[in-house]
């Protein structure tokens, strides 16, 4: 590190504009622990792909669809870590390494940043030795043939060759925004070739019921689907309750 000698410089740094200063608090913090689902809960929601579990959330908790896997038979479906990183800069997902947990998947909100990767070969191969499930980034990646040699689940927006900073600010588990859908810790993300869904924590255990219940007559509606044998009628009856002009000549 280089050290300040001179009177001068000194002098210079002292002239540094407050408002470029680093605040702890919002912004500058790090939540260290929060509460995870079982894994029993999280298991039966990765029993399903997203298009079901999306369609019971009402189709509101659906990330935006330019984040998508980079990797080949993507699927992943864990507890969100959350980070948000200053744009252009990746510190904060340096330091997530120290929290991950086994099957954590590290949900990086990068403010859409469309410049620098904040997600390389190294943070994905140290992270695969934590036990990570996967990365769903708001941003960018680089170093693409060594994360997709590791096998470990990425979802972003693009790759770059651009790389990141490492100086902050940042958050870590607090609230993100990624995708277009508000993430907190603890939170299940479950992804797969279609796209990225947010269970949140507190309803996950109803959410896995009701895809359970759901399963057995969705099943047997597609393989009848597949066979040619289906009704329209229900168009036509919901045409009729809406008042749809239709013209037969």
């Amino acid at each position: 590190m280089q050290l300040l000698t001179t009177e001068s410089e000194i002098e210079q740094m002292s002239k540094t504009p407050q408002s470029a200063a680093i605040i702890p608090g919002p912004g500058f913090r790090i939540r260290t622990t929060f509460e995870r689902p079982s894994k029993e809960v999280i298991d039966r929601i990765a029993a399903f792909e997203t298009p079901d579990v999306s369609d019971l959330l009402n189709r509101m908790f659906t990330m935006n669809g330019d984040i998508s896997g980079v990797v080949d038979g993507c699927r992943v479906a864990g507890p969100a870590l959350t980070v948000k990183v200053y744009p252009g800069d990746n510190l904060m997902v340096h330091k997530a390494l120290d929290l991950i947990q086994p099957g954590d998947v590290v949900v990086i909100d990068t403010s859409e940043s469309n410049k620098n990767a904040v997600l390389g070969d190294l943070i994905t191969n140290k992270a695969k030795h934590k036990g990570v499930a996967g990365f769903v980034i708001d941003g960018l990646v680089r170093d693409i043939d060594q994360v997709r040699d590791s096998g470990i689940p990425v979802f972003c927006r693009g790759i770059t060759p651009f790389g990141p900073l490492h100086r902050g600010p940042g958050e870590l588990n607090h609230s993100i925004s990624c995708g277009g859908i508000v993430v907190e810790p603890g939170d299940i993300i479950t992804a797969d070739n279609s796209g990225i869904v947010v269970v949140r924590r507190d309803y996950a255990e109803r959410l896995a019921e009701k895809l359970e219940a759901k399963s057995a007559a969705l099943a047997d509606y597609i393989e009848n689907v597949k066979k040619g044998i289906f009704s329209q009628e229900w168009v036509d009856t919901l045409l009729a309750q809406t008042k749809c002009s239709i013209d037969e000549d």
